[in-house]
């Protein structure tokens, strides 16, 4: 079992510069110092992958370093499997790093590298070799074995620096934008090699990451962080389809969400939202949801993802959009598109009956959005008003 808790974190740097580059992204200062993580409070379950992602300034990797024990925790409680772990040395803690940097030894060989930790903790020599030996065949690089660091590709070098961590079979593999490093083909290869490498060792992970793509295909769950807070945590399904707030429906999604003003208003029990002329009903479950929070009439933001803006049909609501640019993406056409002075984007997939020479720069296209896939923004407080 390999749990791990954090319960009310918070990190406070002291100030330097007055606190100036701090303000300068948002970050709050007091009289204590410079917030970096502020009321963070999470359950990883045993075996769980947990994802921490947000854009830099945001507390992700400085939350991960105050589970590592590299940084000290300035109040809350840290515990791994049930013991508080806050005034415990990191060596202590069973854990297991992998940083961005690969932090590999240029003058030890792979195997030298990713023994190092076990003969530091004294284990018997067979064991060492038996241990390095399977973690060279779970990453496919047991050919490299015998080479130095110099000699390694990126993507190779990663993998000795995992291979190096699981060797230690810790309680949690803590990893800190281990692919930052890597061209956009062996990132995705290497987040294939992680996925296959997390059904193997069947470890609790805590993996931080700026992209919401890692985000989005590793984790079980995802916490999305701003400026030190939880904006929220949920699975990719649920972020994805219902983000609390602005925030969140921006980050998570590529293209990033089209914002627009609009109109909520209701009728009995049901809800539209008008964009640009276009009267569109919201579905049953939204409805309820908003019926629920007592939402009436009012002026929203109204969100729609790329994908879910498409070519309206005979009689479906629509507003018309001007295209502007259109970038052909393989399969997928996307029109960056001018609806009444707005700049909005549709992702518009390839059929038999939808050529891409169809759309041209000028052309006006009548669109539309099904009521289930929108979402609805309080335009003061950004939250998203189902929930």
């Amino acid at each position: 079992m390999s749990t791990v808790t954090l319960k009310n974190i918070q990190k406070i740097y002291p100030i330097e510069d007055g606190g100036k580059k701090a303000k300068k992204i948002g970050l709050e200062v007091n009289e204590k110092g410079v917030v970096a993580v502020q009321d963070f409070n999470l359950d990883i379950a045993d075996k769980e992958f947990i994802v921490l992602v947000g854009p830099s300034g945001c507390g992700k990797s400085t939350t991960l370093r105050m589970i590592a024990g590299l940084e000290e925790i300035t109040s809350g409680e840290l515990y791994i499997d049930d013991k508080l772990m806050n005034d415990v040395e990191p060596k202590d803690r069973d854990i297991a790093m992998v940083f961005q940097s690969y932090a590999l030894y240029p003058h030890m060989t792979v195997r030298e590298n990713m023994a190092f930790p076990l003969k530091m903790s004294r284990m018997p020599k067979d064991e060492i070799n038996k241990r390095v030996q399977e973690a060279a065949e779970i990453l496919n690089i047991t050919e490299y074995l015998d080479r130095k660091p110099k000699a390694l590709s990126g993507g190779q070098k990663q993998r000795v620096a995992i291979g190096r961590a699981i060797v230690r079979e810790p309680k949690a593999l803590l990893m800190d934008e281990p692919l930052s490093n890597l061209d956009a083909k062996l990132r995705n290869q290497m987040r294939s090699e992680i996925i296959k490498l997390r059904e193997r060792i069947q470890t609790t992970f805590v993996y931080v990451t700026h992209d919401q793509t890692e985000a989005m295909t590793l984790g079980d769950r995802i916490v999305v962080m701003k400026l030190g807070y939880i904006q929220q945590i949920g699975t990719p399904q649920e972020l994805y389809r219902n983000p609390a707030n602005l925030f969140v429906a921006g980050f998570i999604g590529t293209p990033q969400m089209n914002f627009v003003d609009g109109l909520l208003f209701k009728d009995g029990s049901k809800y539209f939202v008008e964009v640009s002329g276009a009267k569109i009903e919201l579905s049953e479950d939204k409805a309820a949801n908003l019926a629920n929070k007592g939402v009436e009439t009012c002026p929203v933001i109204v969100g729609m993802r790329p994908q879910h803006v498409r070519i309206a049909n005979e009689g479906d609501p629509y507003f018309v959009g001007r295209i502007d640019i259109s970038e052909m993406m393989g399969s997928e056409t996307y029109l960056h598109l001018n609806v009444n002075g707005k700049d909005l984007v549709s992702v518009i997939t390839e059929t038999k009956d939808n050529r891409f020479f169809e759309f041209e720069k000028g052309k006006e296209l009548k669109l539309t959005c099904d009521g289930a896939l929108i979402n609805v923004f309080d335009p003061e407080t950004e939250k998203n008003l189902e929930f």
